[in-house]
């Protein structure tokens, strides 16, 4: 076991955990969140296996080891699942003609010559309904799956302008920033503000789903801004501006599977 204890310890003496580091306990590695709003420990398994232990502020190591070490068979059963639904997210090729997703609709991969020298064009771009992309970024696997993970997030982060504001008054909670970028294998985040409301993460893969799942996600996690954790209180809360959340979970985890995460053939 090697934890990363804080400066200070508890009041008892006991080494306390830090946000952001890590915990080692019988060979499993967690990265360690902190919530001043939590009171009791929660885990998450994230799609790539990673484990995360969320704790409240102050919580001593052996408290954590001890509720890791009595969650070990939740732990396993999860990663188990992790594993199976990660293995049936595709793989592209980023050629020509190829069927990539924008809020639920499919559009051809439309790989085109570059604009003539001094025009400024992106690399990427939707237009009259092919996502089309620059040739010489084609030609290069990798450079073409970041140029369409940045064309997502930019288009993502423009469609989410006035979006999250409706959202945000009827789970009446206040309007935190919005960020998209890639998340590994999380749908979205939300981190609390200091002094003010906190950002939400979203991944830019999330915008190849369904406008309904897009906002499904939008509001599990400004549900976090009144409650950590996904426990009874949670899902009440969002169950009361989302009553069909439970079928919208459900939905997620079966098509989410399906969405492409920017793995390559």
């Amino acid at each position: 076991m090697s934890p990363l204890p804080s400066a200070s310890g508890s009041p008892s003496g006991e080494p306390t955990l830090t946000e952001g580091g890590a915990l080692v306990v019988d060979g499993r590695e967690l990265r360690v969140r902190i919530s001043v709003r939590r009171r009791r420990l929660g885990l998450t398994v994230e799609r790539d296996r990673s484990l995360t232990l969320h704790v409240p502020k102050g919580c001593e190591v052996r408290r954590a080891e001890d509720f890791v070490r009595s969650s070990a068979g939740w732990i396993d059963a999860k990663t188990r699942l992790s594993e199976d639904r990660r293995q049936l997210h595709p793989t592209r090729s980023l050629r020509d003609g190829e069927i990539h997703r924008y809020l639920g609709r499919d559009y051809r991969l439309l790989v085109v010559d570059e604009e003539p020298a001094g025009t400024l064009t992106p690399v990427v771009r939707l237009v009259a309904g092919r996502i089309r992309l620059d040739r010489t970024i084609a030609d290069d696997p990798e450079l073409a799956r970041r140029a369409l993970a940045d064309w997502y997030s930019r288009a993502g982060q423009r469609w989410m302008r006035g979006r999250l504001q409706p959202w945000a008054a009827r789970m009446d909670v206040p309007e935190p920033a919005v960020r998209v970028r890639d998340l590994g294998h999380r749908w979205g985040s939300y981190r609390a503000g200091v002094g003010d409301d906190g950002v939400i993460s979203l991944h830019w893969a999330v915008f190849q789903l369904p406008i309904h799942l897009v906002d499904y996600v939008v509001a599990h996690e400004l549900a976090h801004v009144r409650v950590a954790g996904h426990g009874p209180e949670y899902w009440r809360l969002l169950g009361r501006a989302l009553p069909e959340c439970r079928r919208l979970k459900t939905e997620l985890d079966e098509l989410g599977r399906r969405v492409w995460m920017g793995d390559l053939v």
